[in-house]
Order: C-alpha cells, then sequence, then structure tokens
C-alpha cells in the first residue's frame, strides 16, 4: 500500500473569482459568458450561455477559463434546484476554453506540482468534499452560500504525484466515455432533425424534382421530374435513393401556409397527435420511471432519475415511444422521447400519435425550436409560464402521407434505439465511476500496478 501525506488546500490551490458581468451587456454573439446555470453534473453545457462584446472579453480576461479548470459554485441552493447548487463542481471541457466565468462562481487551479490537475478535480468532486461545503454553507436552503476561506480550509490526504495521475486516469477515462455517449447521442439527434427539416420544412425533394425537369403546366407552376432518368438525376443530386424520392409529388401547391407539397394539407398538431389520458398507480412508481419537469433537463438533454416521488394514488402515464414535453417555462426546451412506461406529473404533457409507427415522426415535429417558440407565444401566466393545451393543439404544419411519415419514422428509429442504448451506459459509467470515487480516494484500492 502506498503512503498518503496530510494536505491542506489553502497550500496547493490559487482561485479567481467569477465578475459580475451587466445583464445589458449580453449579446447574442461574441465571447461567452458562463453562469452557475451553465454548470451541469461535471461540465458547462455552451447551448444556453450569453456573449459580450470583445472590449468588455479584454477587460476581464483575468476570468478567461482554460481546458481543465475546476469551477466551484459559491452560491445556489442546499438540494432543492438540481440545475443551481451550491458547491457544484465542474472541470472545464475544451468547449469552453477561453469563455470568462460569471459571479457566483470560483475558478480554482493548483500551484505547483504537489497535486495533479486532474485528480484535484476529482477530489473535489467526491462526495466528502460536498457534505463538508454544505455544512459550512451559509443562508437558506434556497439561497445558500460559501466562502473561500471554506474551500481553502479543506482538510485531506493525498498519495503520491504518480498515483494521483493513475487515480486519475482510470476516472477520466470513464468520463471521457461518458462524454463520447452523450456527443453520440446529440449527433443522432442532430442528424434525425436535419433530415426532418430536409423534408417537411425546406421540401427539399420536392424542389430538387421541380428543378430537375423545368417544366411547367398548363396553369405555370412547375412541376417535376416524371420520366425514370429524371429522377435518378434528381436523386442523386439530393443524394437519396429513386425509391426515397418516388415518395414527394412533383409539384407544389398555394395554401394557407404558402407554398407547400401538391397532395399535402395544412393542418395541425390535432391532426397526428392527440394527449395520452392514461392513469398508472402510484405504487408502479420507481425514480426511474417517474417523469416530472424537475428532472426533465434543459435544451432537449432527456431526463435524470427523479429525486422524489408523488404523493398522489396515480398519476398520468407514459408507454414507449410517445414523447413527453415539459409543460412548465416552455423555453427550457424540455423534451424526451420515451423508451420505457411509467408515471409523469401533471406539468408534463404526454403526445401520442393517432398513426401506427409514425412516434419519431412526431417526437421531430415537436423538437424543433419553432414549436417551443410558439409554445412560449401562447402560454399562460408571465412569471411562470404554462403551455396552453388547446392552443398547443394548433400548432400549424404541412401535413405529409401517413405513409412517409411511417417512411421516416422508420428511417430514423435506429438512430433514437441507439440513444437509448448509450444513454443506458451513460448511467451504468457514471455508477462505476461514483462507486471507485471514494475508493480511490481513500486508498481502499491499490492502484500501484496500473499503467497509465
Amino acid at each position: 500500500m502506498f503512503e498518503w501525506n496530510s494536505l491542506s488546500l489553502r497550500d496547493c490551490i490559487t482561485h479567481k473569482k467569477g465578475y459580475a458581468f451587466k445583464s445589458k451587456d449580453y449579446q447574442e454573439d461574441g465571447t461567452p459568458i458562463v453562469k452557475v446555470t451553465n454548470l451541469t453534473d461535471n461540465s458547462i453545457d455552451m447551448s444556453s450561455v450569453v456573449f459580450v462584446n470583445e472590449d468588455i472579453a479584454k477587460s476581464n480576461k483575468s476570468v478567461s477559463l482554460k481546458q481543465n479548470d475546476i469551477i466551484i459554485a459559491t452560491v445556489g441552493s442546499w438540494a432543492t434546484n438540481p440545475a443551481s447548487v451550491v458547491g457544484k463542481t465542474v472541470k472545464v471541457p475544451s468547449g469552453a476554453q477561453n469563455a470568462l466565468l460569471n459571479q457566483n462562481a470560483v475558478i480554482i487551479r493548483p500551484i505547483d506540482e504537489k497535486i495533479d490537475k486532474i485528480f484535484l478535480y476529482y477530489l473535489l468532486k467526491n462526495q466528502s468534499f460536498g457534505k463538508y461545503l454544505v455544512s459550512n454553507a451559509q443562508g437558506s436552503a434556497n439561497q445558500a452560500s460559501i466562502t473561500l476561506n471554506d474551500i481553502y480550509s479543506y482538510q485531506t490526504t493525498i498519495p503520491s504525484l504518480l498515483i494521483q495521475k493513475k487515480i486519475a486516469h482510470i476516472l477520466s477515462t470513464l468520463d471521457d466515455k461518458i462524454e463520447l455517449n452523450r456527443k453520440m447521442n446529440q449527433t443522432l439527434e442532430e442528424m434525425a432533425q436535419a433530415l426532418f427539416k430536409s423534408w417537411f420544412v425546406d421540401f427539399d425533394p420536392v424542389h430538387v424534382k421541380v428543378n430537375a425537369a423545368g417544366r411547367e403546366d398548363a396553369l405555370g407552376y412547375k412541376v417535376g421530374c416524371t420520366s425514370d432518368a429524371e429522377l435518378e438525376q434528381a436523386a442523386t443530386a439530393l443524394g437519396v435513393s429513386k425509391e426515397v424520392l418516388e415518395l414527394f409529388p412533383n409539384s407544389f401547391v398555394e395554401s394557407e401556409m404558402g407554398m407547400i407539397p401538391e397532395g399535402w394539407e395544412g393542418g395541425s398538431l390535432s391532426d397526428i397527435a392527440v394527449f395520452e389520458n392514461e392513469r398508472i398507480s402510484q405504487e408502479e412508481l420507481t425514480q426511474k420511471n417517474y417523469i416530472s419537469t424537475e428532472n426533465m433537463l434543459e435544451n432537449k438533454k432527456g431526463i435524470r432519475d427523479a429525486s422524489s416521488l408523488p404523493n398522489s394514488v396515480s398519476v398520468p402515464s407514459f408507454e414507449p415511444r410517445q414523447t413527453l414535453v415539459s409543460n412548465i417555462r416552455p423555453y427550457f426546451k424540455k423534451i424526451w422521447l420515451a423508451n420505457i412506461s411509467g408515471g409523469r406529473s401533471a406539468d408534463v404533457l404526454g403526445f401520442k400519435s393517432k398513426d401506427d409507427n409514425t412516434n419519431e415522426f412526431l417526437f421531430n415535429v415537436l423538437y424543433q425550436d419553432q414549436f417551443f417558440a410558439y409554445m412560449m407565444l401562447t402560454s399562460i401566466g408571465a412569471k411562470m409560464p404554462r403551455g396552453d393545451k388547446k392552443a398547443i393543439m394548433q400548432f400549424s404544419m404541412a401535413l405529409p402521407s401517413v405513409k412517409l411519415m411511417q417512411f421516416f419514422s422508420m428511417k430514423v428509429k435506429s438512430f433514437y434505439t441507439l440513444v437509448a442504448n448509450n444513454h443506458q451506459e451513460i448511467k451504468t459509467l457514471q455508477k462505476t465511476r461514483d462507486t471507485l470515487l471514494p475508493k480511490l480516494l481513500s486508498g481502499e484500492l491499490d492502484v500501484s500496478e496500473v499503467d497509465i
């Protein structure tokens, strides 16, 4: 067994406090600003950051983030809001490098080679450090704070630098695989949405067929491909098979929505979906199959396990391949394509496809940013906007044939199967990491023979 030595964080770290940027300076592009609310369980969500201009960024470069910097939230809740917990500790990913840190958080960096930077991150992620911070936090459960002295005063023991690097290697290998799976899931969902937009929003296959033929009918409307040669040419231009292109019409017609593919109709969400009204007994619920707005993740990131279960006798239910959308604060864009059955809170809407085998098509309709924008536009209440169920079902869309909806769903179904498998693997990897973490940091597991 290797030797461990006592250490105070005061002896090995330095810090930079986040700067209080002014909301009036925020803009849509420039240098990103990382707030406490952008911190995820282990990293930073860059999809919802705000920006400042170059001049403001230059004058505050002291709070510029570097890859693998450690950030600790110094203000937040004790546990009531998972998105903003005091003492939350994350490692800066490469995608957040050169971003600037906002107030209510602090950058922690090692000052010498006494402690490895990645080992330090896991040391601060350990449950014992989290409990130490919470025990020293001041304020209420909803608005607690910790001081720099609380962080600097933490006492612990560490092994040699070589053993630190071995422990960091084991844990970071697991985290790297978790991050890879998350990126893969994001890519798969973006691929499905790109295909959906091309086919059902931009109508690219119809445009290609029309442009390939270049003919007009008696009324002056452009008419698309008819011959096999023209279809082959159009299919090559779009990068799809001739069989796919044949599922789309040859021309456009005018409608209340503007020009839409011939044979399609201007319709609404109510034409393809209904709200699910079945219920499930509270006794059948677990933290893994109960979905509330609290355990749905922002920006279309899916779900996490619930922290608590409802007290009511029964709740609304959901089945695999139904789409769940949080009805509270639609601007958070919380959506999930279910791969299990379970129960949901009344604040989570359950959408069921009217036609068989069109579930993935419906999910992609609801996944669009314009759907969430529409939910906000028609929402009720200012302080906590809530989607209006009647208005939601009036969301307008061009309706393709059921056959085409089914074809799209079949084409992308494997994407979402892989997403679900990756998500399950993420949970397994997280459990493994969280089990190993305290054992490695206490010296219970001997890693002296581990190769890096």
